[in-house]
């Protein structure tokens, strides 16, 4: 992997505590494969932001990939208008019920959205990804209360990248997309803004051993 000649030294595969709207700043123009995050879903103005970053650090026919909670789909997508939303990927959670609005409904399913800046090859689609009924040994291992499902990040990170391409997480939380990352030998550089969660999703990271081989999603259920 080469990464751009001009990516601070400090950003590979780290952690980086601090705001990602000036951390940003010092990343190359074009040098990001996937962008992979989970912002705060109210701060519309985050997703505004991303899509403007997007378009400058992106390298053309690339994604990015954001959650989003349902209600919020319009407001994300009109932020968001600076790339090409392609579609509304579904991460269904057979077994893990979430209860939504208090007693009003409860929720097997959460929205992964997909912008594309050109235009990303067909060969890379997906359209519904699930979780395992209950969580691999996998996926426990990196869960966190902060985080997505591991065994879910796994399969859409093998979906959307290629060995040697470079995944941007600005706003990393508990560090799932980087464990991840540790995990399928992928290159990340992520940020946290709050400094006791940066050193706690470094010291997740740290304890995260890439395994002798990278496991299909279809071997997670084995392990």
């Amino acid at each position: 992997m080469t990464w751009h000649p001009d990516m601070p030294e400090e950003y590979k595969n780290q952690i980086v505590t601090g705001d990602a709207r000036e951390l940003a700043k010092q990343i190359p123009d074009e040098s990001i494969d996937l962008i992979f995050t989970d912002p705060v879903y109210d701060r519309i103005e985050d997703y505004e932001w991303l899509a403007e970053t997007a378009v400058r650090v992106l390298k053309d026919d690339r994604a990015c990939l954001v959650w989003q909670q349902v209600s919020l789909i319009p407001q994300t997508c009109n932020a968001m208008m600076a790339l090409s939303y392609r579609w509304c990927l579904v991460h269904y959670k057979p077994g893990r019920v979430k209860e939504k609005f208090g007693a009003a409904g409860f929720s097997k399913w959460e929205p992964l959205l997909w912008f594309d800046k050109g235009r990303l090859p067909r060969r890379r689609w997906m359209d519904v990804f699930q979780s395992m009924p209950f969580q691999s040994k996998f996926s426990m291992m990196l869960s966190h209360r902060w985080g997505k499902d591991p065994d879910a990040i796994l399969v859409a990170i093998e979906k959307f990248t290629k060995d040697d391409w470079v995944i941007y997480d600005p706003f990393t939380g508990g560090g799932t997309v980087p464990a991840v990352c540790k995990i399928l030998g992928r290159n990340y550089i992520a940020f946290e803004i709050d400094p006791d969660t940066a050193e706690l999703a470094r010291e997740r990271v740290r304890n995260t051993q890439p395994p002798l081989f990278v496991m299909e999603p279809e071997q997670l259920e084995m392990i």
